[in-house]
């Protein structure tokens, strides 16, 4: 049995990745961006171990999930379900200043993964949209870019993926990978998204808590448990590293490393 942390486990994905670990006899932690929201997970999923709430565009939110999952004890795997799409039509600012999409979709991860106590494994949710993301880390606010909702969304799933890969190389002691679920119809992906809903959320499962030697393994990218190509410049480690020191130039938070 392992002990997994799911962020963004209200509803879609991540709800269903709860429950499904659930089913299969592993104790579960949810997170929920508001107390309200918590609750009804936990009437919607009865044997939860107890379900965090924090909004992850705040900093200081996100930083008191990763002190408050702390205390509760080191977990087994770590799921970064949580994430916002494509179609936010202008720059939404967070409490800090930073853009909506690269906030939650990438800031609260890379925070969640320095602050919280090391897990044996770690997945990251990108998406398809990764292929057409930009990998030059000069403007990852959209500061001074013209706003445009599907790029930064595809940017962010390219960091995220890139992220997976830099935690990878650098904790090799962790399984860190990054997992496509397919352009599904749940409220993110629309309901004309032709990918199967029942598949979405069987690949993240099956990293955080599978035995099989094809789930082992860590730096890879899966679409329906079989490894994917990437955007090269995911596997670059200058992109990488780069990165790392952007993020933790934006948060004041740096990557434990070794």
């Amino acid at each position: 049995m392992s002990r997994v942390f799911v962020t963004g486990s209200a509803d879609g994905l991540g709800l269903a990745a709860a429950e499904l670990l659930l089913q299969q006899g592993h104790q579960v932690v949810g997170h929920a961006r508001s107390e309200e929201r918590a609750d009804d997970v936990r009437a919607a999923l009865p044997g939860i171990e107890d379900v965090l709430a924090g909004d992850l565009s705040s900093a200081a939110q996100t930083r008191a999930v990763a002190e408050r999952a702390n205390a509760s004890g080191r977990f087994d795997a770590v799921i970064h379900n949580a994430g916002v799409g494509y179609r936010e039509r202008r720059r939404i600012a967070t409490p800090e200043g930073h853009a909506h999409v690269l906030a939650i979709n990438v800031l609260a991860p890379y925070l969640l993964t320095a602050l919280m106590e090391r897990p044996a494994r770690l997945v990251y949710l990108s998406s398809g949209m990764h292929r057409g993301g930009d990998d030059s880390l000069a403007d990852l606010d959209w500061e001074r870019r013209t706003w445009a909702g599907a790029q930064a969304y595809s940017d962010s799933k390219l960091f995220d993926t890139a992220l997976a890969f830099a935690v990878a190389r650098h904790w090799p002691d962790v399984l860190s990978n990054a997992v496509e679920p397919g352009w599904v119809p749940t409220r993110m992906g629309g309901a004309g998204a032709p990918d199967d809903l029942s598949l979405a959320h069987v690949t993240q499962v099956w990293l955080s808590v599978s035995d099989d030697p094809a789930a082992t393994v860590s730096g890879e990218y899966f679409y329906h448990q079989r490894p994917r190509a990437v955007n090269s410049s995911a596997r670059s480690e200058e992109f990488q590293d780069g990165l790392l020191a952007e993020l933790a130039r934006l948060t004041g938070v740096k990557l434990p490393m070794g």
